[in-house]
């Protein structure tokens, strides 16, 4: 199997020429680092040629490394129902820089791009409805970004008053809580209520 998984992989990087950067076989899958600016002609070729015909896109996902200066890779996931086989086409971007969108080549690739525009703030261009697709109206950053808070920033409640939905940024009367132990797996070192018969000697070793 890996042997036809690295096969497949340098077949097809053979096929899109300076357009791949990298090859990589890995957990049963092969992966292909691809030029930003290529990304519609990869993909192109990689469903019309007729020895690889990836004609399926199952998904596009971000991922999202902060320390790189292009901090995010968008991963596109193909299968070729002929072949029956999968493959990984990935390319480097940042937070300015758009990626022209798939939809010309893969009209599947419509919401999957606003997914990854609203979680990660990944921008495609061309694109013809780039707007969030998952969060609310309004919503201030792109929850799957290393860098954003696990509170948010925006808290949403039913107002009873109001009788209806409000707004409001994010209070946490307890921003830090404080705890004896370092993991749940250590206990505490003073004896809760009820666990009093638990700190003396076990039974028949008194």
């Amino acid at each position: 199997m890996s042997e036809t998984l690295t096969g497949l992989a340098e077949s097809a990087a053979a096929r899109l020429g300076s357009a791949v950067l990298e090859t990589a076989t890995a957990f049963g899958e092969s992966t292909l680092v691809v030029d930003r600016d290529s990304i519609i002609e990869t993909l192109k070729a990689l469903r019309d040629d007729p020895a690889l015909r990836f004609e399926v896109l199952i998904d596009i996902c971000g991922v999202d490394y902060p320390s790189r200066s292009e901090r995010f890779d968008v991963v596109y996931h193909l299968l070729s129902p002929r072949l029956n086989q999968r493959l990984r086409v990935k390319l480097h971007t940042d937070e300015d820089t758009p990626v022209a969108s798939a939809i010309p080549v893969f009209p599947a690739a419509n919401w999957f791009e606003r997914e990854a525009y609203d979680m990660y703030g990944i921008l495609f261009s061309n694109h013809p409805d780039l707007r969030r697709l998952l969060t609310d109206y309004g919503f201030k950053g792109h929850p799957l970004r290393k860098d954003f808070p696990l509170t948010g920033y925006v808290e949403v409640r039913y107002d009873d008053e109001k009788k209806r939905v409000v707004y409001e940024p994010v209070k946490m009367t307890q921003e830090f809580r404080q705890f004896d132990f370092e993991s749940p797996w250590e206990g505490t070192t003073y004896v809760l209520p009820g666990d009093e018969k638990a700190t003396g000697p076990a039974p028949g070793k008194a």
